[in-house]
């Protein structure tokens, strides 16, 4: 099977591999299509995702594809399932996991970071992180299940009502994802703050969000929201959401920054408005959820995916030379 291979750092190959086996409980998927994200621009320059890739590796932790072939202990997929698979497996012995709180196992494995992944022909996976698809969600809207179910895990650790007025920083993929995230929990205005006009004006026409701040030129007011989630993860943008935050409100910090990055925030603030923050780390048991959101209409992915890639462009991708991208995602079924 055709396989694209990190080798290195900011290294990939081509490679032909043999079909991979499957033990008793897990299933070979004919993969259909693989999203290209942010933890793979990680990976891709050697620096950990939710946990170190150790070349040679095929990447893609975002994958939707075909069910081939199922082990002996198999029964919740069978061949010809269309299928999404989340990428996390939790070891279920640690303290984490015997506490409810399986994100955080302390021996965290994952499809496409410590296995190989969706960036091949094909995979395989534990039959527990492998999800049937309802018939009205593409594989390539399937794509998009695992940042959804991301997204879902930080929307679970706010507590939203429909009163709040929300904030999105950031007009990223996840940002655009939370604008409509948010609203479909009933929270009834959202506004989004970003650098780019098209995807802030976009959102405002397509996907129900209110008011838009262009950074670059305009300032978001202080002290103004209930819940302020942050999706970009840099500094300056992790202050901006702090300064956002009325009095008893939440601060989601969701965006990904570098490893040795700091920002400064008022701890008198967070003393006198009563502020929550609260950091959010990959997505237990919320792959159902975000399918649901698809199948339901309550969102709408498929405006969002720009870029349809073959294997041979990731390594460009994720070199900047392919630019204008909202979402890529790369196609492996023909």
């Amino acid at each position: 099977m055709k396989a694209l291979v990190l080798t290195g750092v900011k290294q990939f190959e081509i490679q032909d591999l043999p079909t991979p086996e499957i033990a008793p409980n897990e299933v070979l998927i004919n993969t259909a299509y693989a999203g290209v994200c942010g933890t793979d621009h990680d990976l891709y320059a050697g620096r950990p995702g939710s946990a170190a890739a150790v070349p040679p590796i095929v990447l893609g932790h975002e994958n939707s594809g075909v069910v081939e072939a199922i082990g002996s202990e198999v029964t919740n997929v069978k061949p010809g399932d269309r299928v999404a698979v989340d990428p996390n497996i939790y070891c279920g012995q640690c303290e984490f996991c015997l506490t409810q709180r399986p994100e955080l196992c302390d021996h965290l494995s994952a499809v496409g970071v410590t296995r190989d992944g969706g960036l091949a022909e094909q995979f395989t996976a534990p039959a527990t992180v492998v999800y049937k698809l309802p018939d009205n969600v593409s594989l390539k809207d399937a794509a998009a299940i695992e940042p959804i179910s991301c997204a879902v895990h930080g929307v679970d650790l706010l507590k939203l009502k429909p009163y709040q007025k929300a904030l999105v920083i950031g007009d990223g993929f996840m940002g655009q994802l939370f604008a409509q995230i948010v609203q479909a929990y009933g929270v009834h205005q959202v506004d989004l703050a970003g650098i780019f006009d098209e995807k802030l004006k976009r959102n405002q026409e397509l996907f129900g969000v209110k008011n838009i701040y262009n950074t670059t030129r305009e300032s978001i007011p202080e002290g103004a929201y209930d819940v302020i989630i942050e999706a970009v993860g840099l500094p300056q943008t992790q202050a901006q959401a702090v300064a956002a935050a009325n009095k008893g409100a939440q601060v989601l910090m969701f965006g990904v920054g570098p490893q040795e990055a700091h920002f400064e925030m008022n701890t008198y603030d967070i003393y006198k408005k009563q502020l929550t923050i609260q950091g959010s780390f990959i997505n237990p048991l919320t792959f159902k959820d975000a399918i649901s959101l698809l199948e339901s209409g309550k969102m709408n992915v498929a405006p969002l995916i720009s870029h349809e890639l073959e294997l041979e462009q990731v390594q460009d991708f994720l070199d900047g030379k392919i630019t204008g991208v909202s979402k890529a995602v790369v196609k492996l079924a023909h």
